[in-house]
């Protein structure tokens, strides 16, 4: 994220409570309480945003993730690429292989 980016979020926040806040004051509260209920609202908000990042955080679904996750498949694919057929057919026998041996361990636990 850029800095102007946070500054843009960082302004539509006060904003956006600037704008809670005389709803509720249209709506009839009074200062007081209008104040209080926008901030409610804003710290819902915050909260709800937060969430979200904690979220993809733990699924490991951010940004940075998914682009790690797809350079390594480009890399993977290229280097399946420039393998001669021979080197295919060994290495498709070696991960048969290798699920056949989990498969039987497995069968065993």
């Amino acid at each position: 994220m850029r800095r102007i980016d946070a500054l843009a979020i960082v302004i539509a926040f006060f904003v956006f409570g600037g704008i809670a806040f005389f709803a509720f004051r249209a709506y009839g509260f009074d200062a007081t309480n209008a104040g209080v209920w926008s901030q409610v609202v804003l710290v819902g908000v915050l909260l709800a945003w937060i969430s979200t990042y904690i979220f993809r955080a733990v699924t490991q679904t951010m940004t940075y993730n998914q682009q790690l996750d797809d350079y390594k498949k480009a890399v993977l694919s290229k280097q399946l690429e420039e393998m001669s057929p021979e080197e295919r057919e060994s290495l498709l026998a070696e991960v048969e292989a290798e699920r056949q041996l989990s498969q039987n361990v497995v069968k065993d636990e």
